[in-house]
């Protein structure tokens, strides 16, 4: 599969809002928001934040026309944390899995953030639920550092959340 990313603008987000709910209905236990809360965003919201002035940066990865997997970027605002970025609601729909969107969407991130000045760390946390994601973003250098035992509990189950970071200072 050819796979293509880049930064979702306004314009994208109806095709946003769908992949979106997909990777929420398909993995519940990998996000904290659930369907219910991301459908009831109204169209203007989603939109803001794919805007070009948003806090976040928001990648996608297409398969053709087809929106086919997520990655949002967000810098932490407060000067003494700016030189960090948050990784968040990263998802490849299932029925891509496996043919390497996941990895050529962590790339793209890691390129972008490292294009950004000052920063030097990417971070992120993934539930225990999620083996397959851990595995991808080890593959691209990332490490644990820490686990949370209780972190979420959800629908009767109790998931550990790893949480990993990325040095952007080495090459």
């Amino acid at each position: 599969m050819t796979v293509t990313v880049r930064r979702l603008t306004p314009a994208d987000a109806p095709a946003y809002r769908a992949a979106r709910l997909a990777a929420l209905h398909a993995d519940p236990a990998a996000f904290l928001t659930n369907t219910a809360e991301f459908a009831a965003l109204g169209d203007e919201a989603l939109a803001a934040r794919l805007a070009p002035d948003a806090a976040g940066v928001t990648l996608g990865a297409f398969g053709g026309r087809e929106l086919v997997g997520l990655l949002t970027l967000v810098r932490e605002a407060a000067p003494p944390l700016a030189h960090r970025v948050n990784v968040y609601g990263v998802s490849v729909a299932p029925q891509v899995r496996g043919q390497g969107v996941g990895a050529a969407l962590v790339a793209a991130g890691v390129e972008l953030a490292r294009s950004w000045v000052g920063v030097t760390s990417l971070h992120l946390a993934v539930m225990d639920s999620q083996p397959a994601a851990l595995r991808l973003y080890e593959r691209a250098g990332f490490r644990v550092w820490g686990t949370r035992p209780d972190a979420v509990r959800r629908d009767g189950s109790v998931h550990a959340e790893h949480w990993l970071s990325l040095d952007l200072t080495v090459p």
